[in-house]
């Protein structure tokens, strides 16, 4: 059996000696395993909310076009990286076959249903069918093969939920964990996406840390996506604004806080041209969280820089130690949150 390297290079067909997010082709073939390699059959693909939204509206909705477009994009790349977003998603599946070489270095046995917490940006996948296409939850269920390197993290999916529920809650797990780490007692958070996915479940967490003494103010894109947000009762303030128009919410912003603006702002949207919303609604000495993947770091920097801010910027790594604990423990203790999420994404 060939050894394989930690990291995957092997897998890597151009640029050679690249790893393999940013290579441009990696080798999906599933006959041939590496030593290092977990082999997984793949149920169900959680696409990236950055990609599946520029990947619907590029097929203008039609679910054939939008295989089309995912079925192209592996077949060029042999992995699901969006070449306009550059952004994957994540997959659930059973463990097929693991390489001798982790013998002793994974809990991990064969019939394990598993979520991978590592991107299909840099995820070898075959997709040899595609089942079901849930445009409103952008979850793709297909018949289909992937691997899993050495280094890639995972989650055995828990049994006291159902799997699409946990998958749902793993594809954002970087969000809530980090904002646990950042947010203070007495802080003043602003979650711009407030509504969505990402969005409630760093409200909540935001909301739990800042405690009584801080303030949660939540930006939603619609009326329906605003008034879900202030029903879970996580945000001291809710309201509805254009993410792309930042003096306006700049404006909104200083209103709910007296001038003083956001000690903290969380990026969660999916559409692009946001950054100086987040840097505008944030104190100087403050801090923006870009947890959308469609954020521009040239963008955010030289705005930034263009509006005389000196606030930092965080890229919104979606690994944080514990992240997968964190988000499905929300789910188990907010019921409120796990309701939704059933009714959703379940």
């Amino acid at each position: 059996m060939k050894k394989g390297c930690k990291y995957g290079t092997h897998r890597v067909i151009e640029p050679v000696g690249v790893l393999p997010q940013p290579a441009n082709k990696i080798d999906n073939n599933m006959d041939v395993l590496y030593d290092n390699e977990i082999l997984i059959d793949v149920h169900t693909l959680n696409i990236d909310s950055a990609s599946f939204t520029q990947i619907e509206g590029q097929a203008a909705g039609d679910e054939k076009k939008i295989a089309e477009i995912m079925l192209d994009i592996v077949e060029k790349q042999g992995k699901h990286r969006n070449p306009v977003t550059g952004s994957g998603g994540m997959l659930i599946g059973t463990v097929e076959k693991i390489g001798p070489a982790l013998d002793g270095k994974t809990e991990l046995k064969v019939g394990d249903k598993i979520a991978t917490l590592v991107s299909l940006s840099l995820t070898p996948l075959r997709i040899d069918k595609i089942k079901e296409i849930r445009k409103d939850i952008d979850q793709v269920d297909i018949e289909g093969k992937a691997i899993l390197f050495e280094s890639g993290i995972y989650a055995v999916l828990p049994k006291d939920m159902p799997e699409k529920l946990a998958l749902s809650a793993l594809d954002v797990a970087g969000a809530p964990a980090q904002t646990a780490k950042l947010v203070k007692p007495g802080d003043t958070v602003f979650i711009i996406g407030g509504g969505g996915k990402s969005g409630v479940l760093c409200a909540y967490e935001a909301k739990r840390r800042a405690g009584v003494t801080g303030k949660v103010i939540g930006c939603c894109g619609s009326p329906k996506s605003a008034d879900r947000l202030m029903k879970l009762g996580f945000c001291d303030e809710v309201f509805v604004g254009n993410a792309k128009m930042p003096v306006e919410i700049m404006n909104k912003v200083a209103e709910y806080t007296n001038g003083q603006m956001a000690d903290i702002t969380i990026n969660c949207v999916n559409i692009p041209d946001t950054e100086m919303t987040s840097i505008l609604a944030t104190k100087n000495t403050g801090l923006v969280y870009f947890f959308s993947m469609a954020t521009s770091f040239t963008k955010a920097a030289l705005g930034a820089e263009g509006v005389g801010s000196d606030v930092t910027m965080m890229i919104g790594n979606g690994y944080t130690k514990g992240h997968a604990e964190i988000t499905l423990q929300i789910l188990r203790d907010s019921e409120k949150l796990r309701e939704l999420f059933t009714e959703m994404y379940a």
